[in-house]
Order: C-alpha cells, then structure tokens, then sequence
C-alpha cells in the first residue's frame, strides 16, 4: 500500500481532520486552535473547513474549557482539547483527575467520558523550568485514564484515531520538539490499538525499553552501539498506561538485559513502574540489574548547555549499555 512522508504536526492534524470529517459529534477547543491555527500549528487549515463551532478558540482558562469538554463527552461529544503545553495541564489537572478519570466510575457507568486532551510535553529548548516538564507520570498514576505518548508520525496518526474513538478519557502527549520529525504515514485508513508495543528494532543483546522523545535519544545513540558490535532490541511501548506488558516480557527473556531510557524525572516515574513490573515478572531471566536513563532530578535549567546536559544524551545510554554487557 502507498505512504506518504509526514511530519508529526501534519499526522496529528490528518487524525484529527479524518475523525472530525467520520463523526460529527467530534470537534476541537483549545487556546488559539482556530484563528492563529494553533501555537505548533497542528490545527492549520482546521477552522476554515469544520467552521467556528467545530474548531472552538477559547480564553487562557484550561480549567474552564477542561471542565468544558468534560461536560460536553457527558453529553455525548466526542470534544478534542488541546493544551498549549501539557505543562498549562496543571491548572486544569483538578477537571482532568477529580471529574474526567473518575466520571465513569462514581455514575455506575452510566457516563462514559469520550474524549482526547492533547498538547505537546517535555523539554521544548530554552523553555526553562515551567514549560519543560515531562509529566506523563503524573497521569500514569490515576485510575480511568489512558496515556498514550508517540514516537513518530504514523504512531501518532494510528495512536490519535484510536484514541478520539475510544470511549474513556485519553491523555495524548506529543513530545514539544518532534513536531517537524518526519517518516512514512500510510496513506490509507490507519489506526494503532491503543496498549500496544512496537518492536522499532530486533536486537540480540539488550532490550532497550523506551517511549515518545526517549525513542528518538536510543537512535541517536544506536550508530555508537553498532559501531561497539552491540545488537540492542528496542522496545516502543507507545501507551504508557495500559502497558503491553507480554510484548515487553517477550523481549526481556530474550535478551536478559534491560536499559530502560525516558525523559522524566527518576522519582516514581513511567521507567520505575516499568522496571519494577520487570523485575516481578522476569526476575529469573535477567543477567544483570535494570538499568535506568532519564533526565537528572533538577528542575529544567534554561541555558541550552545544562538543558542537554540535563536530559538523556549518547554519552549516557552508551555507559549503561556497556555496564550491562559487562
């Protein structure tokens, strides 16, 4: 079948456009999502074809359109919102825990809550500490959401029409700096189940368990690990809540080694969920102690030289690699 080369910004926006064209009860809200055509652009082109009532401009209160659209998936909309960084989530984070996570549960099931909050996360260069946070983890913990968190664009357009369909509230990260990544999108109708895994690449030695941002730090640093001879197996898991969890199983017996790269902070994060569900399943096939990679437990500092400094590099998912293959 055909493809086309995308960036993530033109995946996202296709999903979208797709979703809002199949079903109208889909529509989008968030701040300067219709005029401006979003603050990354993702929503480009959107309002001129779905109209102001389907591509809805809102004023700078995230808990005021988060509650919005919580009440509007209540009634039966299928409401897209998009943060303009998912670290703004935090003043609306009381509508997305207290009423979207639990809405279902504390009704006996009588409302489902079909909706999509999305925006981009992690470091965006230079942001500094507010606007540089990976938070993917804060969401992780609660109960009744979904959190998917792409590493590429057809991830992203298969992950984001799956999403806007399901029936439960889904937080939809997409990493701030991998907007103009670009790759090969199916042209035809294309979607991803949501909670599963994708081998990016088979490998022998290691299996190298990653997500969104931290994907693309793993490639960065493959060229240095095949010049060493080392064959790592990386793991995608696409959807950090629910976790594929044989997918992972699956390859950590393979391999008997695990290195575990992410963008979050180390404290109660995504990657020590991960490594704990590792280490309670897979004890007996491990050659060596889970290794993590992340960002070091700081707040982001702004100068360029410290954020890089701060977050994943090369240098350090080499020395990881090279002390569990010792």
């Amino acid at each position: 079948m055909s493809s086309s080369k995308l960036s993530m910004r033109e995946a996202l926006r296709r999903a979208m456009t797709e979703e809002m064209e199949r079903d109208p009860d889909v529509f989008l809200m968030g701040e300067e999502v219709g005029h401006y055509q979003g603050a990354y652009k993702v929503s480009q082109g959107m309002m001129e074809q779905f109209g102001e009532e389907r591509v809805v401009d809102t004023p700078i209160s995230e808990q005021g359109f988060a509650g919005l659209g919580v009440g509007a998936a209540m009634c039966g909309l299928r409401p897209i919102i998009e943060f303009m960084t998912w670290n703004f989530s935090l003043v609306a984070i009381d509508q997305i825990i207290n009423s979207a996570a639990k809405m279902l549960y504390m009704s006996g099931g009588q409302f489902p809550i079909p909706m999509v909050f999305r925006g981009p996360n992690g470091a965006g260069g230079m942001l500094s500490a507010q606007h540089s946070q990976s938070l993917e983890s804060y969401y992780v913990h609660c109960p009744g959401l979904i959190v998917v968190m792409p590493a590429t664009p057809k991830d992203a357009l298969g992950l984001l029409k799956s999403s806007i369909r399901n029936d439960n509230p889904v937080i939809f990260m997409e990493s701030e700096v991998l907007y103009n990544y670009m790759d090969e999108v199916p042209d035809h109708e294309y979607l991803i189940p949501i909670g599963e895994a994708d081998i990016k690449r088979p490998g022998s030695d290691l299996s190298i368990i990653t997500w969104s941002r931290g994907y693309h730090f793993v490639m960065e640093a493959l060229p240095e690990m095949e010049k060493a001879g080392i064959n790592p197996e990386i793991v995608d898991l696409r959807t950090v809540r629910p976790i594929d969890e044989k997918t992972m199983y699956e390859s950590v017996k393979k391999t008997n080694r695990v290195l575990i790269v992410e963008e979050g902070w180390p404290q109660a994060s995504v990657g020590s969920h991960v490594a704990d569900l590792i280490q309670r399943n897979c004890f007996d096939f491990l050659d060596a102690p889970i290794l993590r990679v992340h960002q070091e437990d700081v707040p982001m500092p702004y100068a360029s030289n410290l954020e890089k400094a701060s977050l994943p590099s090369t240098e350090k998912i080499m020395a990881a690699v090279q002390h569990l293959l010792k």
